[in-house]
């Protein structure tokens, strides 16, 4: 498995608000600037597609970056209801002559291979799947240590709860999401072993509704505030905006997820209770995949690795609400680094 260190990027994240009107949730843009205007990305989004502030507008920003820097067009798709017609969106990508064709969500994993194997003079990249069983020489996988960013906020957690109280809600009970739990969990019992963490989710595997059903995410949070807890951590895409809902319906916090959310939500009342986010820094991935693409040099068949050493994964600062812990959490990223402190990738 191949490790590379992320892209930083200057300054915060230029999310796109609001999705798509087109039917079929493509759009198109342009820009006439840089040395590659022949450029063509094509990105399949994730369940929720654009506007969900949180992980598929962190991949759009990147591409967008990457198209400010290069010159090109990008056009984007959303699943339908169902997500039935990933393959679909693939395939109208490549056809459409998009190259390369970015997947965005492990959802995907299940179809890709097939997919690359008709296309072989597109070159694909998916996040949050390996790619290393597939061994398709156009394939990238871009993968994160997510359990060592959840790690940290369930330091934050436990440094910052009055009640020994905390929750954890996923989006959909599936292995790329309890690497958050178990993470989240570890981080929690490394600094008090006496904090309760509550965990659940709101949807099961297969169901991919859960990351994007504010309503649920609502009712599985405010469940949690009401026995206890004062602070819950979402990983759970747009049906966080619930999550956000519940923590300012009982004067609690919550903690974001991928995108630095204190500064994606409009509400104030939102704004007030996000703590911290753990960041996922997608739109470095994606923007070093498309560099990569450009420059000729993507090593195709294999995964890169973002983690807390390179950077890929973190928590935010924004609001200030932190600062009082943040040497805390600073000895505990690096004890990660070190080696000192292993994370589990299961609950």
């Amino acid at each position: 498995m191949t490790k590379a260190a992320a892209l930083l990027l200057a300054g915060s994240l230029a999310l796109a608000a609001c999705a798509s009107d087109e039917e079929n949730g493509g759009s198109a843009t342009e820009n006439g600037g840089g040395s590659s205007e022949d450029l063509k990305v094509g990105v399949a989004y994730d369940t929720g597609g654009r506007g969900d502030r949180s992980f598929n507008d962190s991949a759009i920003a990147g591409v967008e970056a990457a198209i400010e820097e290069h010159g090109g067009e990008v056009r984007d798709l959303s699943p339908n209801a169902d997500a039935s017609n990933r393959v679909e969106l693939l395939t109208q990508l490549a056809d459409e002559g998009y190259n390369p064709v970015i997947a965005v969500g492990f959802a995907y994993g299940d179809v890709i291979g097939d997919v690359v194997e008709q296309y072989p003079d597109t070159t694909f990249a998916i996040i949050d799947s390996s790619v290393e069983e597939i061994g398709a020489d156009n394939l990238v996988g871009l993968l994160f240590a997510e359990e060592q960013g959840s790690f940290l906020a369930g330091v934050a957690a436990a440094l910052k709860t009055e009640t020994n109280s905390v929750g954890f809600v996923g989006g959909v009970e599936t292995p790329l999401i309890q690497k958050f739990q178990a993470g989240f969990e570890a981080g929690v019992e490394a600094v008090s072993p006496d904090v309760t963490v509550t965990s659940q989710y709101i949807s099961p595997a297969g169901d991919f509704s859960g990351f994007n059903d504010p309503a649920k995410g609502q009712i599985v949070a405010q469940g949690m505030f009401d026995a206890g807890a004062d602070i819950v951590y979402h990983a759970a895409g747009g049906s966080g905006l619930g999550v956000f809902q519940a923590a300012a319906a009982s004067n609690g916090r919550a903690i974001g997820v991928d995108s630095d959310q204190y500064n994606t939500v409009d509400d104030a009342a939102l704004k007030a209770v996000i703590m911290t986010s753990m960041l996922k820094r997608v739109d470095n991935a994606v923007q070093a995949f498309i560099d990569s693409f450009v420059e000729g040099d993507v090593e195709g068949g294999s995964d890169v690795v973002y983690d807390l050493e390179s950077e890929g994964v973190g928590l935010s600062t924004s609001g200030g609400f932190i600062d009082d812990i943040q040497s805390d959490i600073d000895e505990y990223r690096q004890q990660i680094v070190d080696g000192e402190i292993e994370v589990p990738t299961t609950p």
